[in-house]
């Protein structure tokens, strides 16, 4: 029976991947493995539905769940991010062991958004089972890294801590309703919206100008000299402190020239506690690296414990890379004897080569303009 026109097509924001464009993606992640690997990154895969208890709770995108029953009632979700997922692979299959733990991951994974791609390939890795900032400190260096291991060369980090925006909150007064929507807002960089929704508020007029002013706060270490004039809070002060310690130890791993304080920036899931950054390339008008300090998610698990961790968002960004080319058939063998056609591929094979082989009698001139065309080096003919 011919398909629908339906069937012709494939869900919005789904992809097929071409063969060079496949190869692009397995030799961009091939690298990013490889990196994690050096650094004592363990790969892990978690499966690709969830039930909705695992992923819902945790996640401000809920709209955005792929969701599905199945045969017994149960909500299932197609997991939108991984880190929830190891999460709860940590908590279960790996609780009791020895930590900090390294893992690392390549999946897709995917978003009911209204954004173009609704399914892409993440690679990421989480450290967990430590709150120091030298662990931060290693994630985005190790982010850093991840980024130059891709060719880029022309990059940069925003780093930030959710400690000074959650702390300035707190000193205010201000309601959760207020707060939520400025995360809102200030997670899509919507400065109009900030600045609308302060000037309505009942806040004081300095404290207004305080946080207008912090999504523009950006540069190097001095900033953080300016938020401490702004408050005596304990909170504030442990946040600024944190960060700028972190801010140090990038110099030390030899990467601080890629990193810009960025105090307007929060992360888009619930679960970020601490330091957050994101990764920009030119030309991208989003993201390519995410991530930060999460060490509230693991207590809902039934197993606190401290973490922090980053997402490249590998298959977002495969369009800003010169596609890779694919790998000839070293051999192309034919003749008459189809049995012989065979044995002989069978034994270029054995030894390691690439082989296409004739699937019927052609003629000489027709081989060649074949073989010319796939850009096959050798004929054999048996």
């Amino acid at each position: 029976m011919q398909r629908s026109y339906l069937g012709l097509r494939i869900p919005e924001g789904m992809h097929d991947l071409l063969p060079e464009e496949l190869a692009l993606q397995e030799r961009l992640e091939r690298n990013v493995l490889d990196l994690f690997r050096r650094w004592s990154y363990q790969k892990v895969l978690t499966t690709t539905l969830e039930f909705g208890a695992c992923v819902q709770p945790n996640s401000d995108v809920e709209d955005q769940i792929y969701k599905f029953f199945d045969r017994k009632g149960h909500i299932l979700a197609l997991r939108p991010e991984l880190t929830t997922p190891i999460a709860r692979l940590v908590s279960t299959r790996m609780r009791g062991q020895e930590l900090p733990l390294r893992l690392c991951y390549s999946a897709d994974v995917f978003r009911n958004s209204l954004v173009r791609n609704r399914e892409f390939r993440q690679a990421g890795v989480e450290l967990v089972g430590s709150n120091a900032g030298l662990a931060d400190a290693e994630i985005i260096a190790l982010a850093v890294e991840t980024i130059k291991s891709l060719g880029v060369k022309d990059f940069q980090i925003n780093l930030g801590h959710m400690g000074i925006f959650l702390g300035l909150m707190k000193e205010a007064g201000i309601s959760e309703e207020l707060q939520a929507k400025l995360e809102d807002f200030l997670a899509r960089k919507d400065m109009v919206g900030v600045e609308i929704l302060v000037r309505q508020s009942n806040l004081a007029p300095d404290f207004q100008q305080i946080l207008l002013r912090l999504p523009h706060l950006n540069g190097r270490e001095e900033i953080l000299d300016e938020v401490l004039s702004w408050s005596r809070s304990q909170d504030i002060r442990e946040a600024v402190e944190g960060l700028r310690q972190v801010y140090r130890y990038l110099a030390d791993f030899g990467v601080q020239k890629y990193i810009a304080l960025d105090l307007g920036i929060l992360r888009g899931f619930s679960y970020y506690t601490g330091v957050i950054f994101e990764g920009y390339l030119p030309g991208v008008g989003f993201p390519v690296i995410e991530g930060g300090r999460y060490d509230l998610l693991y207590a809902d698990f039934g197993y606190p414990l401290a973490a922090t961790g980053f997402a490249l968002h590998l298959g977002s960004i495969l369009g800003q890379f010169p596609l890779t080319s694919l790998e000839n058939a070293d051999v192309f063998v034919y003749g008459r004897d189809p049995q012989a056609v065979i044995n002989k591929s069978q034994e270029f094979r054995s030894q390691g080569k690439r082989v296409e082989m004739s699937l019927g009698e052609l003629s000489k001139e027709a081989i060649q303009e074949l073989a010319a065309k796939k850009k096959i080096p050798v004929l054999c003919k048996v």
